[in-house]
């Protein structure tokens, strides 16, 4: 039986190269047999936390938005993608915002395989702060284990990243979750 995979795509262009990248990843997971489902962040209606800790004890936070049916999906997921574009050598908003909020059921997202997807026009030393962020995230989830981090590096116009390496990698990871 295959697993579910959730990705989350944090880029806010469509089509631009973490979206690719994603593209790749989600296309090899359906070959092997997973059942995959992106999310475009930035679709989603998704306040940022107010840090007013009314979820504590109730698992549910105060904001009625998107979040808590995003929340559902990560704690139901096998495998999660977390993908961003590098802004000033970090996640962009939307990627954050999203994580910040998890707040209220963070210690339920347990026993997950993540993979990081980060792309931008420098090299993979500029993307490390990046990574270590999104790795400081799953540091906090019971049981996570970070599987791979794909770097799709030295790309800066939309589509970019069709001719590197990080899309094969991208479509691999997929094939042998």
């Amino acid at each position: 039986m295959g697993k579910k995979v959730l990705i989350l795509a944090g880029s806010p262009r469509k089509g631009g190269n973490s979206d690719l990248l994603c593209d790749e990843f989600a296309r090899g997971a359906e070959e092997a047999g997973h059942k995959v489902e992106k999310i475009y962040v930035q679709e989603q209606k998704i306040g940022f936390c107010r840090a007013c800790y009314g979820c504590r004890g109730t698992g549910s936070c105060v904001q009625r938005d998107d979040m808590a049916p995003l929340l559902d999906k990560m704690v139901e997921a096998d495998v999660i993608v977390l993908a961003t574009p590098v802004y000033f050598y970090s996640m962009d908003g939307q990627l954050k915002t999203l994580i910040d909020r998890t707040l209220p059921r963070y210690t339920e997202i347990r026993n997950k395989d993540f993979y990081f997807i980060a792309t931008a026009a420098a090299g993979p030393a500029a993307m490390e702060r990046t990574m270590d962020a999104l790795e400081g995230f799953t540091d906090c989830l019971p049981g996570a284990k970070v599987k791979d981090r794909i770097y799709g590096s030295g790309v800066y116009q939309k589509g970019e990243v069709r001719s590197s390496q990080a899309m094969s990698k991208a479509y691999q990871d997929g094939r042998t979750l």
